[in-house]
Formats: C-alpha cells, structure tokens, sequence
C-alpha cells in the first residue's frame, strides 16, 4: 500500500498537516487566512487510503473563526471534483471529527464545495460571448489578478440607458464563501436566457452590473475572510485604499460613476441553516420607504423559491447602529436604494435540507436563477 499522503498545492488549497502516522488518527489544524487570523476555509486532497478506513481530527476547529458553525456540520468530499456528498462529521467543543473509508486513492475534502478560479474565468468568458454584456477591467487586486465587471441589458432595447435602473450584485467579498459565486452563476444563467420572460423584461428595464468576485486573491490562496493584503473587504466600503483594499476601491469607484437603484450582495453563514437576507435597518436613512421596498422583495422571494425564508436571520439593529463599513449599509446610505446582504447555509437549509449533499453548488445556483423574481416584482417602484 502506498503511503497516505495529503496535498493541498492547488488553487484554493488550504490545510495544515500534524499527524500522518495512523490513519485512525491522522492529524491536521486548520490553516489561517495568509495575513489574518480567520481560520475556518479547508481543501485538501488525501492520497493513498482507498479502502482504508480513516479518522480526520480536525485539532484547532474550537480555535475557528466561528467554533459554532462546526455544531450540525457535515464535511464535504468528493472523488471527481464534480459531484460533492457529505460525511457524517461530529464537533465536541475543540476537535471537529470525520470518518469513512475512501473508495478511490484520492478524494478531495473542503469546508463547502469550491468554486475555482478556473471556473470563474470560464463564467466571464460565457457570460461575455452573450451580445448582451459587455466586459470592464475596472482594476487589478494587490496581487495583479483582474477586478472585471459584467455590465448586461438588453442588446435591443428601445428603453433610452439614462431611464433603466441600475441593480447590482457582487459576491465572495469572503472569498471561502463559495456558494456566493454558485449563487451568481445560476443568476447570470438564468437572465442570459433568451426564452426567460422574466430575464427579457429585466434586460429592458435595468442595466446589470455583476462582479462575480470580488476577492479573486483571496479565493486563489484558499483565504475564509481576507484579501492576500489581510482585508476584510466587507469592513472597507467607508474608506478603502489601492494599498489595503483596492477590490472594494474599484468597485465603489464605479457605483459613484453609474449609480445603484438595487444592491444585492451574496454571501455564506456558518452557523445558520438557513437562506436569508438582511437590509439596512439602522442605517441614518433607512425608512417607511425602504422598509416597504424591503417586505415587497422578500414576500415575491419566498413566492418564488422555498429555499427562502424570513423567519430566522440576524437581530435586527436600532436606529442609526450600522456599521457603516458594510457594503450593503454604506451602499443603502450613499444611494438612498435598496440594499441587501444575502446569506446562505455552510451547513443545509434546515427547513429543506438534503442529507446527501447539505446545501451545495447547484442548490445555491437555483436560488440565484430565483432571485430574479423579486427584483421584478420591485424594480418599478425603485428611485429613478
């Protein structure tokens, strides 16, 4: 038998190894973002133990970003890069635990299934063949890599571009939140849909500007929360820097020049099993306005996908308590517009849950397509 062997020197690849010498005991911490502290992200190949039963011990998981987003959780494996299925994994407080026996000599393990810089580039590259996008190098991160923007409406619109609302929706400012960019490639799917009527009449009506990631460095190195500068990117939209937070920079850059009518931008929980999303409530200008903006999207989402709810979320804050850093909250403020952070599961959508794969790619991928329903629904009471 060949000697266990566990690799993570691939794109998003992050693990660190303490222990190989037992199977029933193979040791491993989890790795920290490159300049930060934010621990939680792991993806690894383990080699050399097909029909071997093995014991994972994952050592420093009580140490996580988010320890209580282990309780409930299943690991993510798979033998194909393409098929993603969960292992039945135990927490006790500091050690999270998982064991089976692989059927192949390589099987990938990660924290939730991976979106690769590979298939991104391959989404702009679809997405742009449509004669509806066009394709805007706004910058580049600290590392050199692209920020692109899809900008999408209609080819053929008689709706003069100064009258269509402009809706945003950006992803991965976390860059292990990986269903975030599932979720906008079942959107941009979905809208570049020829015989979709709800697509057709949203590219008449609004002008699309889509950044699918917004922390390519990040998602490259296999970082949870950081840039490769150690940047929270979601704790940057008050003052972000070419130095420190160019992604953000170039971003915001291009909403002062174009405007915002919707934000919407997508990310992962790790402790709720739920899909949600969280306004601007607290924010100086939120009001009777926005608030009923706000019900009218969520009620058409709920209509148009189970998958959504709004029963469990995030506290709702007082008055003027926003942390004017977020993107949703600093966008809602500058615009006066709709804003909303989405939130989807790690672990499932315990209100719909699926024991074999947990919530994945492709379910995050349908409640992309679904969300443009409630963007019709309110985007012709949205600010001129």
């Amino acid at each position: 038998m060949n000697p266990i062997h566990i690799s993570s020197a691939f794109d998003a690849g992050a693990i660190d190894v303490v222990s190989l010498a037992d199977p029933q005991d193979i040791q491993l911490n989890i790795r920290p973002d490159n300049a930060s502290e934010f621990a939680q992200w792991f993806y690894f190949c383990l080699q050399g133990a097909a029909g071997v039963p093995v014991r994972l011990n994952f050592l420093n998981a009580g140490q996580s970003a988010y320890p209580e987003g282990w309780t409930d959780y299943r690991v993510v494996c798979s033998y194909d890069h393409q098929n993603w299925f969960r292992l039945d994994t135990d927490f006790d407080g500091q050690v999270l635990r998982t064991a089976f026996t692989p059927a192949s000599n390589s099987v990938y393990l990660a924290y939730f299934e991976p979106y690769s810089h590979e298939r991104h580039l391959d989404l702009l590259g679809s997405a742009a063949a449509s004669e509806h996008v066009t394709l805007e190098h706004l910058g580049s991160t600290t590392e050199g890599r692209d920020m692109t923007l899809l900008q999408i409406t209609s080819a053929h619109s008689t709706t003069p571009l100064a009258q269509k609302k402009k809706v945003w929706l950006i992803a991965r400012q976390h860059p292990g939140e990986t269903m975030a960019e599932w979720f906008v490639e079942g959107f941009l799917e979905r809208l570049l849909d020829e015989s979709d009527p709800t697509a057709r009449v949203l590219l008449d009506q609004c002008v699309f500007y889509v950044v699918p990631n917004m922390n390519p460095d990040g998602a490259v190195r296999g970082n949870l929360r950081t840039n490769a500068a150690g940047a929270n990117l979601n704790r940057e939209w008050a003052t972000p820097s070419l130095e420190k937070s160019p992604e953000v920079y170039w971003v915001r850059s291009k909403m002062l020049e174009v405007g915002v009518d919707l934000s919407l931008d997508a990310h992962g929980d790790e402790g709720l099993p739920y899909n949600f999303c969280v306004g601007t409530e607290g924010t100086p200008g939120w009001g009777a306005d926005i608030e009923a903006l706000e019900e009218a999207f969520k009620t058409a989402w709920k209509a148009a996908s189970p998958d959504f709810q709004t029963t469990q979320g995030y506290a709702r804050g007082g008055r003027e308590e926003a942390n004017m850093t977020l993107a949703t909250n600093w966008i809602g403020q500058q615009f006066g517009c709709l804003a909303f952070t989405i939130e989807m599961p790690f672990k499932d959508n315990a209100d719909l849950p699926d024991p074999h794969v947990g919530w994945n790619g492709e379910r995050s991928k349908k409640l992309g397509a679904s969300v443009l329903q409630p963007v019709l629904a309110v985007v012709g009471q949205l600010r001129p």
